[in-house]
């Protein structure tokens, strides 16, 4: 079965693929339909948090598949109310609601802040403040708040109420703030389709105290910086504050769809019944999976995270052909002296697998990888810089 060629014949082509079919895969090692062996740095962008058929998640999932696989909202489940626990106990938050991805988690947050801004500031309050190059999702109101205009061009008009700042800029923030009617700044620690690109943490103070100043909600979005990614169990937490929202999907699921936007106590009825909803949102082996994720984000496996970071780090940042490393925890935007795609073209042939964030190889992997694989993979990436 000549799988690329069904592919391209029947799925719709907004992806460019690379000449690469996974057929299996364990833990942080994958295999193409000729048995070639790759290790896997990317881990499905930020997803796979302990990797390909990890055995405890694989527990989890197959556990809940033996019970019920989905229930309406209508109903209770266990598994959504207990993550929803965990995830409020783990971060003082105070309620949950679940979607199947990021940018679903982003509109609930958008649509959280809009509704907290017109009950207690009037209607006319609905303008959401986002950076420039950030990224937000793909939906029509995720990409109008994403600052980015190459996701523009092609579907226009933008969703109406979106503005941009320059991010570390604190007087362009100020001027935007002063210029309209805001209701929320939304805006990602690490900005991860930008590049790769930390905030500095006096931007982050500024964000804070001009949103207590301006009576506006600050909305973190942890879609890919999120469940331990950055060395922290989410990246808001590098910087000291406390968000009136966060989202989070990707790594949360460890391979299942799921998102969730998480309020704190301000906006935590602001969501009633019939205000907002998913089908599957809170699907219950998503849950499961979830679940088996969050519960090993401890503060072993975070110093783990922390300490491979600082390895890649410390092997990449005084190699030949490298420009300079960013980015926090596994979450690493390497700019090297070649094009990025010239790079990674080579490390897949060396049997490494590396992503592209705008022109820097970018590493993602998963934060259990083992040390063996992670520097055989660093001398890999090591050679096809030179």
């Amino acid at each position: 079965m000549d799988i690329k060629k069904i592919d391209s014949e029947f799925i719709a082509n907004t992806y460019n693929r690379f000449p690469l079919q996974v057929c299996k895969g364990n833990g942080s090692l994958l295999y193409d339909e000729a048995g070639k062996e790759y290790i896997d740095m990317g881990s499905g962008i930020a997803v796979n948090t302990f990797g390909l058929c990890d055995e405890k998640w694989q527990a989890a999932v197959t556990h809940q598949l033996s019970a019920f696989q989905h229930t309406s909202n209508l109903y209770y489940s266990e598994p959504c109310a207990v993550l929803a626990e965990m995830i409020c106990k783990k971060t003082e938050m105070s309620k949950v609601f679940f979607g199947n991805s990021g940018a679903e988690a982003n509109e609930c947050a958008i649509k959280t802040a809009r509704k907290y801004a017109a009950e207690t500031k009037g209607s006319e309050y609905y303008t959401i403040v986002t950076l420039k190059n950030s990224f937000h999702g793909r939906t029509l109101a995720t990409l109008a708040a994403t600052g980015q205009d190459v996701f523009h061009k092609d579907f226009l008009p933008l969703t109406k109420g979106f503005v941009y700042a320059s991010a570390n800029d604190c007087e362009d923030l100020r001027r935007v703030i002063k210029e309209n009617k805001c209701a929320a700044i939304m805006f990602e620690c690490v900005q991860g389709e930008g590049g790769v690109l930390p905030l500095e943490r006096s931007f982050v103070d500024e964000i804070r105290r001009l949103a207590a100043e301006n009576g506006l909600l600050v909305i973190c979005d942890e879609v890919q910086t999120g469940n331990g990614r950055s060395g922290k169990l989410y990246s808001y937490m590098h910087y000291g504050i406390k968000p009136d929202i966060f989202t989070t999907a990707k790594g949360l699921g460890g391979g299942l769809p799921i998102g969730a936007a998480v309020l704190g106590k301000k906006v935590e009825n602001v969501l009633t019944p019939g205000t907002h909803g998913s089908t599957f949102g809170g699907n219950p082996i998503c849950c499961a999976g979830a679940i088996s994720i969050l519960e090993r984000l401890d503060e072993n496996l975070l110093s783990e995270v922390k300490k491979k970071s600082e390895y890649i780090i410390n092997e990449l940042k005084n190699a030949d052909g490298i420009e300079n490393i960013t980015g926090l925890g596994l979450m690493l935007g390497i700019k090297t002296k070649k094009p990025a795609a010239e790079v990674i073209k080579k490390c897949m042939e060396g049997g490494v697998l590396c992503l592209s964030a705008k022109d820097k190889v970018r590493l993602l992997p998963a934060l259990n990888i083992p040390q063996n694989l992670l520097e055989k993979a660093v001398d890999t990436i090591k050679k096809a810089i030179k």
